[in-house]
């Protein structure tokens, strides 16, 4: 074996005739973890960009504040690098994908926290879920009043419905342990070599 297959062994799949396959896995999962590296990297540079405007506008404000004939120069030299920095952030920004709700820039210019927004979605969503649960515990409790009844009056019937019931769940268990020892730590499915 040499050295590309050796390289190779870890991250294929054996054809049963040396020929080493790249599981398509592998190759997804690196690709996702490339993407969101790039997209981390980018979304840095864009937070880099805000800061350093963020500080020329305070230089700038400074200068304005304190404005004499003799800050011209400097009043015009950071007024050039806002307008540079700020076509900057805009051709960084252009690689960024960040989606910003409507609902969160109409709080900010009501002059509102953005957090409002995340806490009423934090709350919304725990209203439906209790609505949820509200559901899914009363049909728990129609069914076992259902099999209450039905017991009493077709026992043999129900009898036989939770036999059928407890040898399907068993063998749902049964494959969902099978499925479990066949996956690896990554995620991956073991493959059986044909021989």
């Amino acid at each position: 074996m040499d050295s590309s297959q050796s390289a190779a062994a870890g991250t294929g799949v054996n054809s049963g005739n040396g020929v080493m396959f790249p599981q398509a896995n592998d190759t997804a999962a690196a690709a996702t973890i490339a993407a969101a590296e790039e997209a981390k990297q980018n979304l840095n540079q864009v937070i880099n960009s805000i800061q350093k405007t963020l500080g020329l506008i305070h230089q700038l404000n400074l200068t304005v504040s304190s404005f004499n004939a003799a800050s011209q120069l400097p009043l015009l030299h950071r007024l050039n690098s806002l307008v540079s920095e700020l076509d900057n952030m805009v051709k960084l920004s252009e690689k960024c994908n960040i989606q910003v709700p409507m609902e969160v820039l109409n709080l900010i210019d009501d002059g509102k926290n953005p957090d409002e927004f995340t806490k009423d979605v934090i709350n919304s969503c725990i209203a439906k879920n209790q609505i949820t649960k509200g559901k899914t515990d009363a049909f728990k409790g129609l069914r076992k009043h259902l099999l209450e009844e039905l017991e009493v009056t077709f026992p043999d019937e129900v009898e036989s419905y939770r036999e059928i019931r407890a040898a399907s769940a068993a063998e749902f268990k049964r494959q969902a342990q099978a499925q479990a020892q066949s996956m690896m730590p990554n995620g991956d499915v073991k493959v059986k070599n044909e021989v």
